[in-house]
């Protein structure tokens, strides 16, 4: 393994989600950075694309994408090296390069790791969730090395490396997942996917990657929002199913959503934990039902994110990211983000964990989260929430998750109160 296990799993007794005061700042303030990480030169602006009402993290949308060919082929010229993307560093890079992780320019150096890891933000103060790292077992790969990343054959972007270090990886994973045992997903990428190394290093964006879903840019996707009404995100890595439907849909009646409010369905297609469902099948349900629920106040988009399971630091870093898109407000559902130790079955956070840190984080970052409802199904009813279905003693109908995929593996008819029957045909189909 990458990283000795026997190091990571050493116990811990500081705080997982270490509290962090940061200066009071003006939502629409520009910054003047002068970190690695943060080099305006290379920083598009783009404030004529802000169509949404948000303002991007930081001030300014970054764009680092070349626009011209002459301009790309300079940059691949100038490259003496050539990498290979893994799939969780494509995420990054796209991120990085199209404005998602705004207002970063490049794969983090030691001392914005190292800010980020246990300060929840940039050396600056602007929160930030989780590090964002370029990891590497390369011993050859040296500060000042100009390499073109690539993903197979498509020029994807070149990076300039400021820094190499060696991040403390059990103090990472105690601090961003509330555990350093590889029983939790995080904690085991960081162990057995990630490099020896970590490397600094500023982006200049080629081209995007080729996927099956396609992933707007947050310019592309701000220039569809409205710029008068409140955009409520909805997160998800898997199938949308009844209930989910249900939640984002009513979430708009919610009295911290404005009057005419849209929700911005806004799944992630990219890694995430071993045991769930492919991205490009997840795609393929979400198109079906697009299709099959349309309507004026609902609008799909693709993110290429790697999932991390970080349950509430995790839920920082997704509202970030989607203020970056143009969000104003962002559904919680109950452990959002959250996982099961792969030994012993219990859950790493409590199921208000990632609810209660978006509600203390959010005011700074300026994001209002949107506490989900807890629905369930009534035979009397349909869906109405826990508490309602308790005052007024109906009959509740419930499916495991567990029991839903043997019902699909074993052909049964699967009940149109739990799944949609177009996306029940896409997981039998691509089974």
């Amino acid at each position: 393994m990458k990283f000795s296990l026997a190091v990571l799993s050493v116990a811990a007794t500081a705080s997982a989600f270490t509290a962090f005061n940061a200066p009071s700042r003006s939502i629409g303030a520009s910054r003047v950075a002068t970190s690695g990480v943060f080099a305006p030169v290379a920083v598009r602006n783009v404030e004529t694309q802000l169509a949404a009402k948000q303002t991007p993290h930081g001030g300014s949308l970054v764009d680092l994408i070349l626009k011209s060919d002459e301009e790309k082929e300079a940059a691949v010229a100038a490259c003496t090296k050539e990498l290979q993307l893994s799939p969780r560093q494509l995420c990054d890079v796209e991120l990085i390069m199209n404005g998602g992780f705004s207002p970063l320019t490049g794969f983090m150096d030691q001392s914005t790791y190292e800010s980020v890891v246990e300060n929840v933000a940039l050396p600056d103060g602007l929160i930030f969730g989780l590090p964002v790292v370029f990891d590497t077992d390369d011993e050859d790969l040296q500060p000042g090395d100009k390499v073109l990343l690539k993903d197979g054959d498509r020029n994807i972007a070149a990076i300039e490396f400021t820094d190499k270090f060696l991040p403390n990886k059990a103090v990472e994973c105690k601090k961003c997942y509330g555990t350093s045992e590889i029983e939790h997903p995080g904690s085991l990428m960081v162990a057995t996917e990630r490099g020896k190394y970590y490397m600094g290093g500023k982006i200049t964006g080629l081209d995007l990657p080729v996927r099956d879903f396609p992933c707007k840019t947050p310019a592309e996707v701000r220039e569809t929002l409205p710029d008068d009404v409140d955009v409520v995100a909805f997160q998800c890595r898997n199938p949308v199913h009844r209930a989910h439907y249900e939640l984002f849909t009513r979430a708009l009646d919610d009295p911290l959503v404005g009057e005419n409010g849209i929700v911005l369905v806004h799944p992630t297609c990219g890694p995430t934990q071993a045991d769930d469902i492919p991205g490009v099948v997840r795609y393929k349900t979400y198109e079906v039902l697009k299709e099959e629920t349309k309507n004026d106040r609902t609008r799909w988009e693709y993110l290429p994110y790697s999932m991390h399971m970080a349950g509430p630091r995790e839920a920082i870093q997704h509202m970030m990211i989607r203020k970056n898109f143009g969000c104003t407000h962002f559904i919680i559902g109950r452990d959002m983000a959250g996982s099961k130790s792969s030994v012993t079955g219990e859950d790493y956070y409590g199921a208000y964990d990632a609810q209660e840190f978006a509600t203390e984080k959010g005011p700074e970052l300026g994001v209002m989260p949107v506490p989900s409802l807890n629905l369930v199904y009534t035979d009397e009813e349909g869906y109405v929430t826990a508490d309602e279905a308790k005052e007024k003693g109906l009959s509740e109908k419930k499916l495991s998750g567990t029991k839903f995929r043997q019902m699909l593996r074993g052909g049964e008819d699967i009940p149109e109160w739990f799944a949609f029957k177009s996306v029940v045909q896409v997981l039998r189909e691509n089974a």
